[in-house]
């Protein structure tokens, strides 16, 4: 194999994540972080949880949450409530309509292959952790804000 291939190979998951990432966008009008963002509330108990472990979870800084959060409010798919002991803490809440769409969302290109990495024996999950820790060294990516999902913005 030439490192060509290696590189075509590699655009070629950008550009499946990226193709991914419209096609969600449009049908659901969420972003794949906000769909995450969202099952991520619903998995919740009383589907609710505080910002800080909105932004555990997603690997992202604290801005880019508070700006999802705020375009997943505008658009009443969450709420923000006061929490009932301490008041300066904020906890997100899932909507009725946020949860409708959760339960209407087709099965993205994550989900599938979640699933299928689930099914590899651990030796396999090892190779590949690995390899991509490799190609990420040789990438110098180590500075950059890690979200589990590649968005159409971060591409351009």
């Amino acid at each position: 194999m030439t490192f060509i291939e290696i590189l075509i190979k590699l655009r070629r998951i950008v550009r499946s994540i990226n193709l991914e990432s419209k096609r969600v966008d449009k049908e659901l009008g969420v972003s794949i972080p906000q769909l995450l963002c969202l099952q991520f509330l619903a998995e919740q108990d009383e589907f609710r949880t505080n910002a800080s472990k909105l932004k555990a979870f997603l690997n992202l800084n604290a801005s880019t949450i508070t700006g999802i959060i705020s375009r997943l409010e505008k658009k009443n798919l969450v709420v923000k409530l006061p929490k009932t002991i301490d008041k300066r803490i904020t906890l997100i809440s899932l909507t009725a309509k946020g949860m409708e769409l959760i339960q209407n969302a087709p099965i993205t290109f994550q989900q599938k292959l979640s699933e299928k990495l689930q099914a590899l024996p651990p030796e396999k999950i090892k190779t590949i952790m690995e390899g991509i820790d490799l190609l990420t060294e040789l990438m110098e990516f180590d500075e950059i804000d890690a979200s589990p999902i590649i968005t159409s913005e971060e591409l351009l």
